[in-house]
């Protein structure tokens, strides 16, 4: 008994120390970041995070088969706990038991056989996904694989040595739950030690416990120094995310006043120690799991973007440039940049925005806002970024729109109609309910112009009493700073926020979903709050209420959910409701919808950049909207209806497949006096 106790706790004093030191060193690499108070906030929602996505496996689920092992091994190892004061116990007592019911041995023995039977599918996964086989197409591709194979064989360890020190118990007498068959698994396990003798099983039994507990601590020490970090961080991590999620607006809104700039001002990430805590603690939570590669539009078509390499690669740069962090020593200019040499420019710059990575991720990396806080130091310390880019940047900063044509042609698309639309030149009028954003897409490109107008037909013809600013109106700035330029940005939010304020608007409705997020979502920061409603909700709600009447229209439509509407702000079902409310058109969603949805290939101001590498994202996403069958491919995004019409058209099928807006559509299907739209 002497020997059980001191080998026992020997070995669990060894390791505990060498994993503490190691998680001690890492949490105070996580505290080098920049402070950030905000995620203490909200405590009662952080709580349920914890209980339903921590607890209930929430986001683990969105793919059932590997969710469901995940499942098992957390609840297992969760229940088994108690499994692992037993060993302790039985350190010093044979006869320790936690309570004499052998409700918990069943418990206990139902989730060991449920952990061995996740381990079995974590392990076709895993071979089925190998990358050596699938290549990039693997979501395992470039992670650290050694380690997963480790893992699984520890936590096998730890099951087997648990099942067989209590299947030896019961042929020594010793076992606390007796001789019923609720303990099943151990039972089973028994069946093996009915021919040996006492001590022969005595023998194995004090053998098997002091592996069970050497498994189980050289585990930790195992998860302190590999990418399952994640099993303790996870839940740190979770519980200080970005509630309810972390898309829409951009987390962060530096202040901009350049009165208060001083040489040690820093905009964005250069250095690992210029991201906050909370973004170094996403580095040491990764679990490689590559579920944000496997829905990344970038990497799917060929770019050298990864989401999971990026937090990887700053894992790895956290851990290098440790010991200078730790020494407190400001050694910025003898490290290299972060991009450039820890992250490859082409792969900063491959990104969408679109945030599917951040839906995808399980343990809540926010990826879109660490790839921005980089793309903020390249832009606006170091004056880096795509040169397609820097006409775009110029043209909002001289001309208001992205495309240079000026404030003077924000109007000509009211030409077409055959109603006057009022343009707003000092106060909204009392009869006005709604200002209409109508956005650079929507009142300068020629496809685009039509979907507006569909869009204000269809208010008219609803009753509904709206105006526009016209000239007054100027880009969001959407672009500019999803590109990195926050300075640009904030100077056209304050400007248009100006402008609204001293138009009195209160209600805003708008067509572009990138403008509707910022002037929704992101200018309250600016201190611009104003009640803002995209037009396919409009139209939703207009129909509920009987306002507009959709009619027929006999024809199939994949609808393509804008990654700024839908995965951004959740606005899923209404678009869906307006088709739905026209007879005869048959709805076809595609693989990827709602809000799995694939990016059209324009966000992240990737609009105005050219597409050298890979597959056209564009292209991919209308490859699979034509794999349909579906004769109209209808959004709700100028954006999105511009890329992929320019995609119809170059697989030169605009002959058989119309690309509408939603507008677009529900007028196609009044037959009095509508226009027909091509």
């Amino acid at each position: 008994m002497l020997v059980r106790i001191v080998v026992g706790m020997a070995v669990t004093a060894v390791c505990i120390a060498i994993a503490g030191r190691r998680f001690l060193y890492l949490l105070r690499l996580v505290s080098k970041g920049r402070p950030d108070p905000a995620r203490f906030r909200n405590i009662g929602g952080r709580l349920w995070a914890e209980l339903v996505e921590v607890g209930g496996q929430k986001k683990l689920f969105k793919r059932a088969v590997p969710g469901l092992a995940h499942a098992f091994t957390f609840w297992g190892f969760t229940v088994l706990l108690a499994t692992i004061i037993e060993a302790y116990g039985d350190l010093f007592d044979k006869h320790f038991l936690l309570t004499s019911s052998p409700v918990l041995g069943f418990v206990e023995d139902l989730f060991a056989v449920a952990v061995l039977a996740a381990l079995v599918t974590f392990s076709v996964i895993r071979l089925r996904n190998a990358p050596a086989r699938r290549e990039r197409a693997s979501r395992f591709y470039g992670s650290h694989l050694d380690a997963a194979w480790v893992t699984l064989a520890l936590i096998a360890g730890v099951m087997i040595t648990l099942l067989g020190y209590r299947g030896a118990q019961i042929r020594t007498g010793d076992f606390p739950y007796d001789h019923s068959w609720w303990t099943f698994a151990s039972h089973v396990v028994y069946e093996a030690f009915k021919g040996v003798s006492y001590t022969t099983a005595l023998n194995a039994e004090t053998t098997l416990v002091l592996l069970n507990i050497a498994v189980i601590m050289s585990f930790l020490i195992f998860i302190s120094y590999s990418k399952h970090l994640h099993i303790f961080f996870a839940p740190l991590n979770v519980a200080t995310s970005r509630r309810p999620r972390a898309l829409g607006p951009l987390y962060s809104t530096p202040d901009m006043d350049m009165e208060k700039v001083s040489e040690d001002t820093v905009f964005g990430a250069g250095q690992v120690e210029q991201f906050t805590w909370k973004q170094l603690l996403d580095t040491f939570t990764c679990t490689e799991c590559g579920r944000c590669q496997d829905a990344c539009p970038a990497w799917n078509t060929g770019k050298p973007l990864n989401p999971k390499f990026i937090i990887m690669n700053l894992r790895d740069r956290l851990l290098t440039d440790g010991p200078a962090l730790m020494s407190g020593a400001k050694a910025e200019g003898e490290r290299p940049n972060l991009v450039g040499s820890t992250i490859e420019p082409d792969a900063l710059w491959s990104c969408l925005t679109c945030g599917a990575c951040v839906e995808q991720c399980p343990v809540d990396i926010e990826h879109v806002d660490t790839i921005v806080d980089m793309r903020r130091y390249e832009v606006l310390m170091e004056s880096r970024f795509p040169t397609e880019a820097g006409l775009m940047l110029r043209n909002i900063e001289n001309q208001g729109d992205p495309w240079g044509l000026g404030a003077a042609k924000r109007t000509e698309w009211t030409e077409a109609l055959d109603f006057e639309v009022p343009v707003i030149e000092g106060r909204v009028p009392d009869d006005i309910e709604y200002v209409f954003w109508v956005g650079c897409a929507g009142a300068l490109d020629e496809r685009a112009r039509k979907a507006i107008q569909a869009t204000a037909r269809l208010l008219h013809r609803a009753g509904v009493r709206f105006g526009i600013l016209g000239p007054r109106e100027s880009c969001t700035g959407d672009p500019a700073r999803r590109l990195g330029n926050e300075y640009l940005y904030q100077e056209m939010g304050k400007a248009n926020i100006s402008t609204l304020h001293e138009a009195g608007a209160i209600k805003v409705v708008a067509s572009c979903p990138h403008c509707f997020n910022s002037l929704g979502r992101e200018y309250p920061d600016l201190g611009g709050n104003f009640e803002v409603i995209h037009h396919s909700q409009l139209l939703g709600r207009l129909v509920a209420e009987g306002r507009l009447s959709p009619g027929t229209l006999n024809t199939s439509v994949t609808y393509h959910d804008p990654c700024y509407l839908g995965r951004h702000n959740r606005v899923f079902d209404e678009p869906r409701s307006v088709l739905d409310a026209i007879e005869g058109v048959e709805q076809i969603e595609m693989h990827r919808c709602r809000e799995r949805s694939f990016c059209c290939g324009a966000g992240g101001a990737r609009m105005w950049m050219e597409e050298t590498l890979g597959k056209r994202v564009n292209l991919e996403r209308t490859d699979e909207a034509l794999g349909t069958g579906a004769e109209v491919v209808s959004t709700a995004c100028p954006y999105c209806l511009i890329m992929l019409d320019d995609a119809v058209k170059a697989r030169q099928r605009e002959d058989e497949v119309k690309v509408l807006d939603l507008s677009q559509v529900v007028e196609q299907s009044i037959s009095t006096g509508a226009p027909a739209v091509s």
